[in-house]
């Protein structure tokens, strides 16, 4: 008796097919799979992949992102950008502070979509959270979407390939962060800079870490103008 888990580990060594794309293109419609990466960062945008392939010219070895070496998916990607239709849609780190995370992952989504050559009929989309829900697309939620559909390990690549060149164009500028290595993410590293330097323009100031560390900062700010404040 095979279990759902056995299963699931099969599938996930296999990595994803295109059986469900195929099933959809055989009714005759367009088909494309969303999936996003930023979302735990500390720094920078947030960033969705849109793809929509050619199933008879599908690139072998395509992974969720963070299953793949960076060399490995960088191939992918320039393989991705002759053989398929991709895009990607991008909310900075100031706009996120204004939204909030859940309205930006679905203004990315839309702008990702929206910037394919042309309109899906349907959108694949990894997890359980509809980030394009009310923005006209309809849409197939798959979780572990990214092991299962080769359109959304497709857009996951593009995303990740994009928002790190992204990171890593702003490294230099911000050098104590390491940027180039963490790509905004909190690594020790990260952390340290941070402790030692506060936040930097890049940071998104609403999150919660950034904002802790910014608190002691404005009560200092304070206490220096009340200091100096004329009687």
């Amino acid at each position: 008796m095979t279990t759902a888990r056995a299963s699931d580990r099969r599938r996930h060594d296999r990595g994803p097919d295109a059986a469900i794309e195929a099933e959809i293109r055989a009714e005759g419609m367009v088909v494309a799979g969303l999936d996003e990466v930023g979302r735990g960062a500390w720094a920078g945008p947030v960033t969705v992949g849109a793809a929509i392939l050619d199933l008879a010219a599908v690139p072998s070895g395509l992974r969720d992102s963070k299953q793949l070496r960076p060399e490995r998916r960088q191939v992918l990607d320039r393989s991705l950008r002759d053989s398929a239709e991709v895009a990607t849609g991008e909310v900075a780190h100031t706009e996120l502070d204004r939204v909030g995370l859940a309205a930006a992952l679905r203004l990315a989504a839309a702008r990702a979509v929206a910037a394919l050559p042309r309109r899906p009929d349907v959108v694949l989309i990894d997890g359980s959270v509809d980030l394009l829900d009310g923005a006209g697309y309809r849409t197939r939620l798959l979780i572990g979407g990214d092991d299962r559909s080769c359109s959304i390990a497709a857009a996951s690549i593009v995303a990740k390939v994009h928002r790190d060149a992204w990171m890593i164009d702003q490294d230099p500028a911000h050098r104590a962060y390491g940027f180039a290595a963490n790509k905004g993410y909190p690594s020790p590293q990260h952390r340290a800079a941070l402790a030692e330097h506060g936040p930097c323009g890049l940071h998104r100031r609403s999150w919660q870490p950034i904002r802790d560390l910014l608190a002691p900062r404005q009560l200092d700010l304070d206490g220096l103008e009340r200091a100096t404040a004329p009687s």
